[in-house]
């Protein structure tokens, strides 16, 4: 049985810093800027692109990222344009099942409606992979998707996540860097820890003991952040860009993904801003 929630209000919201592209660009090529903004390839690739079948070990169980590709039998192929909104802003299928907040719809819930259409017109685009999707390997009673009703009724607040993504209101790009970080990025999902329920704690990105395969996730803000709060503006513009920290080392594991996949490839403007941004936390 499928259930579908009161949360379609939010599909319609425009929020969030619009892309700074040109009138001359293709929908196609601003698509591709969000889909690296966002980091899909980095969760949604194993074997084949953007095909899933990547396991996300959790403490509730092994989430497999799901087929993306126009596949109508496996993948997105044939979704409406509410329906993509749905999903990545309600963390709802098609059909009405609830999507697990590994999906990090939590963040995503505050891209703005035109970075949603063109991230669409993007995916509709690549080849359709015929790959069927894996089934979660969770226990107990968090198999029952019934329950996520109740989990986004607690903790999923689309309000809320409109106001993570733009709460600096000091200075545009300042702006466009929140955005970047809170929404686009969903930088939050792995740098603020989550509490028994899976939700993330309202402290900020402080580090997050248990992260990604169980990393240990830096801080970025708070107490255990002195290393980074010493990195200058150049520093991290170097760091998201390459991977290099001040020290010489070079980011692995989920990070180095996220550089490779994502802040590798952002406008220097669009990572200044996010580095702008993100050296802000340490004063909050």
């Amino acid at each position: 049985m499928k259930y579908v929630i009161p949360f379609i209000f939010a599909s319609s919201i425009p929020v969030g810093v619009a892309v700074a592209q040109t009138d001359t660009e293709s929908d196609y090529e601003k698509g591709q800027y969000i889909f690296d903004l966002s980091g899909c390839a980095s969760c949604h690739t194993k074997d084949q692109p953007l095909a899933g079948g990547l396991a996300m070990d959790s403490d509730f169980g092994t989430f497999y990222t799901p087929n993306i590709t126009p596949s109508a039998a496996n993948g997105i192929g044939g979704w409406s344009q509410y329906e993509f909104n749905q999903a990545l802003r309600n963390g709802i299928s098609p059909d009405g099942e609830h999507y697990y907040p590994a999906f990090p719809y939590t963040s995503y819930q505050a891209m703005t409606n035109e970075d949603l259409r063109v991230l669409k017109v993007y995916l509709d685009s690549q080849p359709a992979i015929e790959q069927a999707n894996l089934k979660h390997d969770v226990s107990f009673p968090f198999d029952q998707r019934e329950l996520l009703g109740v989990w986004k009724w607690l903790f999923l607040d689309p309000l809320q996540g409109e106001r993570n993504a733009i709460k600096t209101a000091s200075t545009p790009q300042l702006d466009r860097g929140a955005y970047i970080a809170n929404a686009l990025g969903h930088c939050s999902e792995c740098h603020t820890p989550r509490h028994l329920l899976g939700g993330l704690r309202n402290v900020g990105m402080i580090g997050n003991a248990n992260g990604p395969e169980g990393e240990s996730v830096p801080a970025l803000t708070g107490p255990k952040a002195e290393q980074f709060n010493s990195w200058s503006l150049d520093d991290l513009e170097i760091f998201l860009e390459m991977g290099m920290s001040p020290s010489g080392d070079f980011a692995g594991g989920s990070m180095g993904h996220v550089i490779d996949n994502s802040t590798s490839k952002l406008t220097d403007a669009d990572r200044s801003a996010l580095a702008n941004y993100l050296l802000t936390l340490s004063e909050q």
